[in-house]
């Protein structure tokens, strides 16, 4: 993967978009520490503070797990960033679908989006604290090393079962949280998650979509 540093940007997705527009370059990361005008899920933004991590990045969709479902893949990268950093102690959740959890405090989440025969995934991460209002990351780490390892455990590229199987049993940890289907909040614990990642609502099938 290749990493490009940019000491301010409005937004890292749209700046990659922008930078791939003429070309059909794949495997770049476009990373920066200050995020002005950052995109989040449901058309959200996602405010960037001076000193913590927001990156995007594409890759080939022909390069992803056989069986993962692309409604299904800000599940699958989002669990990858978080079983890594659990590695390391912290006790970050993962919020159906996309959102890191800190207890109660949101930390960060992630976007992902398909352009073409590609993908991009843009994640923006809470390292630390920069108001009384917003949660931050439990551990220190250094953020190049961060995205490093990010990147080593991507590049296996594990299979949609091997990751689901993990998330699956952690799924629990959802009970105390909400998420917004068709303007309409529902509490997680109160649904149960299919084997493609998907929710059960009321007999139908509702993917994350993120």
């Amino acid at each position: 993967m290749k990493l490009i540093y940019l000491k301010e940007v409005n937004s890292t997705q749209i700046y990659l978009k922008e930078l791939i527009k003429n070309n059909n370059q794949t495997n770049i990361c476009v990373y920066t520490f200050n995020q002005t005008q950052g995109l989040g899920s449901q058309n959200n933004k996602w405010e960037g503070k001076d000193g913590n991590l927001f990156f995007s990045f594409i890759i080939p969709i022909k390069d992803l797990p056989k069986d993962l479902k692309l409604q299904s893949a800000s599940i699958y990268f989002s669990y990858i960033l978080k079983y890594y950093l659990s590695t390391l102690g912290s006790k970050v959740v993962l919020k159906w679908p996309n959102d890191f959890y800190i207890k109660e405090n949101k930390i960060g989440g992630l976007i992902t989006n398909k352009i073409g025969e590609n993908l991009i995934c843009g994640i923006g991460l809470n390292i630390k604290k920069t108001s009384s209002f917003e949660g931050y990351l439990d551990i220190n780490i250094n953020k190049i090393n961060l995205l490093e390892e990010y990147f080593k455990h991507l590049k296996v590229y594990p299979s949609w079962k091997q990751i689901f199987s993990k998330y699956k049993l952690e799924f629990h940890c959802n009970k105390n949280y909400f998420t917004n289907i068709n303007n309409e909040k529902l509490l997680l614990k109160d649904l149960t998650l299919n084997d493609d990642g998907s929710l059960n609502i009321n007999g139908k099938k509702v993917y994350s979509l993120r």
